[in-house]
């Protein structure tokens, strides 16, 4: 039998819909009590609704592209819980351009949410993770970490980076029982997608739900066991190599 999250104390970003929403969710119905960060108040809505199902949630409004509001959150959440055991670095943006139409505030708005706002936020949380016994924390890399497509330059260097931050983390994490894991997603049917291309095949996209089921398998993992990485596609997806 698989370890059980109940009780224990999750951070995730983007939680005010897609898939940081549904890792919400289904981290709440494990028995975690859940801090929904977003720059959308929606995350109150989807904490709220938790709430309603007999879950464990609250939402934190704040912009990931200032450093100070991500420590921020970190040490309200530590505070308020007493402690804080998973980390999940799900929010994401991207800036669909040619590198040579994409402007420099944009390029550095994408890496700040995807690269920079995870480094900040990993090393807040290592350092409670580390004081109080250890943790866990997860990134969500996407395939764009993996290979690349036309017009998403910011995004792909920001994910590459995210996939190496990750293992380096996964090194130094050891020596302070924290367990870090990158989740290497495809397509999902969330906003993020199907916002921007609304012409878009939703069959060959995943449920964001069944990645959220991947994010609880490797929080779950025995004492002694982490996966430092982990593919996660969906079925009908083609451009895979």
């Amino acid at each position: 039998m698989m370890p059980s999250l109940r009780g224990q104390v999750a951070l995730i970003t983007g939680g005010g819909r897609g898939l940081g929403e549904a890792i919400g969710r289904r981290l709440a119905r494990d028995g975690a009590h859940v801090y929904l960060l977003d720059a959308r108040e929606s995350c109150h809505d989807v904490a709220r609704q938790i709430g309603c199902e007999g879950g464990a949630a609250r939402g934190i409004v704040a912009d990931l592209t200032d450093a100070s509001a991500a420590e921020r959150a970190v040490a309200e959440v530590a505070g308020q819980a007493g402690r804080l055991d998973v980390l999940v670095n799900n929010a994401g943006i991207d800036v669909t351009a040619p590198v040579d139409a994409i402007d420099v505030a944009s390029w550095d708005r994408v890496l700040a949410v995807n690269l920079r706002a995870p480094f900040i936020l990993s090393r807040a949380a290592m350092r409670h993770m580390g004081e109080s016994g250890g943790g866990a924390i997860v990134n969500i890399a996407s395939t764009a970490s993996r290979r690349a497509w036309a017009n998403a330059s910011a995004y792909h260097a920001s994910k590459w980076g995210l996939l190496g931050l990750s293992h380096a983390l996964h090194v130094e994490g050891r020596e302070r029982n924290v367990r870090v894991s990158a989740i290497i997603a495809g397509g999902m049917r969330t906003p993020f997608l199907l916002d921007r291309f609304p012409d878009i095949d939703e069959e060959t996209l995943q449920d964001p739900a069944n990645v959220a089921e991947a994010v609880r398998f490797v929080l779950c993992q025995p004492p002694g066991t982490v996966i430092p990485e982990m593919l996660v596609l969906p079925a009908r997806e083609t451009s895979w190599p």
